[in-house]
């Protein structure tokens, strides 16, 4: 042996004699403790994860773009509480990313929808941006974006969750008079927030929205019908205990990537209209939506505030605009 070697061995003595017997005995159960087999571990995410996740599907798109997380503060102004009612004052921020676009082109600002982020737009980047500047947000709570714990209590206050925390994303950015687009639910957002601040907004593009009308005036047959059974009953409640989607997803756990997968191939392609995903796409965006659905719930926790079972507005986006003009 040599001398070095004979020095290394003496001080490894040396500090072993000074480890009390707990740490020894707790170092020799840590690594003998039992662990779940590969194929029942939970798939771990989190939001540098959902941005890791976020960069490969966007490696699809052939321009350009700059992501950052655009920093809304730890509370609106004036307010006596903190941001949304957390318990926490810490800063939040709002997920965004800017595409390369050519000079003086007008800004469009895309708005993503429920359980989706705004990475579902990536098939739509490259066409728009040859033609505005666009820029895409997570909302507070969803995607790679802040998700503070979800304390609203009323259809107010989740409403003001979405337009008021946007609304601080559009000053930190110096924004204007810009193109809104919003598609399902985030219509649903940017039409109130467009009826609240409609000084900043050029023009609002409203793509497949939800809200607009309440249960009372789709007259639904068929719900009526079913919320009189058992089944209807059931589902019902799920939905007045905010039941998400999302729980499922997470409490499938190393399953919840493979009915991601599922949902994934139906909606965008045995069920689709148009040019279905092809195999790269189709794998990317799984990989993108299961971690931003199995991420901790927030933003997602607005469903029974916003709709009611059915997916019907509690307050349709119609009755506002006439009771605005009233006013007016």
């Amino acid at each position: 042996m040599s001398r070095a070697a004979a020095e290394r061995m003496a001080k490894d003595i040396g500090r072993a004699s000074m480890e009390s017997p707990a740490a020894s005995l707790s170092a020799t159960t840590a690594t003998s403790r039992w662990a779940w087999p590969s194929v029942l571990r939970w798939i771990p995410t989190s939001t540098d994860r959902i941005i890791a996740a976020e960069k490969r599907l966007l490696s699809l798109v052939k321009n350009g773009y700059v992501q950052e997380q655009v920093n809304i503060g730890s509370g609106p102004p004036g307010s006596k509480v903190r941001w949304f009612r957390s318990s926490s004052d810490k800063p939040r921020f709002i997920n965004t990313v800017t595409f390369d676009s050519p000079d003086n082109s007008p800004t469009l600002v895309m708005v993503h929808g429920y359980g989706a982020s705004q990475g579902f737009f990536f098939r739509n980047f490259d066409a728009l941006a040859s033609r505005f500047r666009v820029i895409a947000i997570d909302q507070l709570g969803w995607g790679g974006s802040s998700r503070p714990d979800f304390t609203c209590k009323s259809t107010e206050e989740t409403e003001a969750w979405f337009i008021d925390s946007f609304e601080e994303w559009r000053k930190a950015k110096n924004l204007t008079n810009f193109i809104l687009l919003g598609h399902s639910f985030g219509g649903y957002v940017a039409a109130k927030y467009a009826l609240k601040h409609p000084e900043h907004i050029q023009h609002l593009i409203l793509v497949g929205p939800a809200g607009f009308t309440s249960e009372s005036e789709h007259k639904s047959e068929w719900l009526t019908k079913f919320r009189a059974t058992w089944k209807g009953t059931i589902a019902n409640h799920l939905w007045e205990s905010n039941f998400t989607p999302q729980k499922i997803i997470r409490g499938l756990g190393p399953w919840g990537p493979d009915l991601v997968r599922r949902y994934t191939s139906a909606r965008f392609g045995s069920y689709s209209s148009g040019d279905i995903l092809n195999e790269e796409e189709s794998r990317l965006l799984t990989d993108y939506v299961y971690h931003t659905l199995a991420a901790k719930a927030s933003g997602e926790l607005c469903l029974k505030y916003i709709f009611s079972f059915g997916a019907f507005a509690r307050k349709p986006l119609l009755q506002r605009e006439e009771e605005k003009t009233m006013v007016g």
